[in-house]
């Protein structure tokens, strides 16, 4: 059984860091690409950035690149994401997700989603 246990989250002053990080279990992701998605109240799920687990390949949202990175620890099968010069927009609950088709944006790439982690960032 796969399972995506998002950690991280809190309550931060605009301008501040936060690091998530996604610990996965139940099968091997070496044919994966690991994403990170965020859900404001009243808003879809968006993406924010995603990673292949095997060559390390990177995408992100227009709207984070440059403060945000995502990384991982394959020895730890771990996921991460670093968030530098937060702001009042960031705030949202972040997913952690798993699927089979190549660092796309689109939610329906993932089959496997973490139960979130809330990031509040006050003004």
């Amino acid at each position: 059984q796969v399972q995506l246990v998002e950690s991280g989250g809190g309550l931060v002053q605009a301008g501040g860091s936060l690091r998530l990080s996604c610990a996965a279990s139940g099968r091997t992701f070496s044919d994966y690409a690991m994403g990170w998605f965020r859900q404001a109240p009243g808003k879809e799920r968006e993406f924010v950035a995603a990673i292949s687990w095997v060559r390390g390949s990177t995408r992100y949202a227009a709207a984070v690149r440059d403060r945000f990175t995502i990384s991982k620890d394959n020895a730890k099968n771990t996921l991460y994401l670093q968030m530098n010069s937060l702001k009042p927009d960031d705030t949202a609950v972040y997913y952690c997700s798993a699927g089979p088709t190549p660092l796309t944006t689109m939610a329906t790439g993932y089959n496997y989603w973490g139960q979130g982690t809330q990031v509040t960032v006050s003004s």
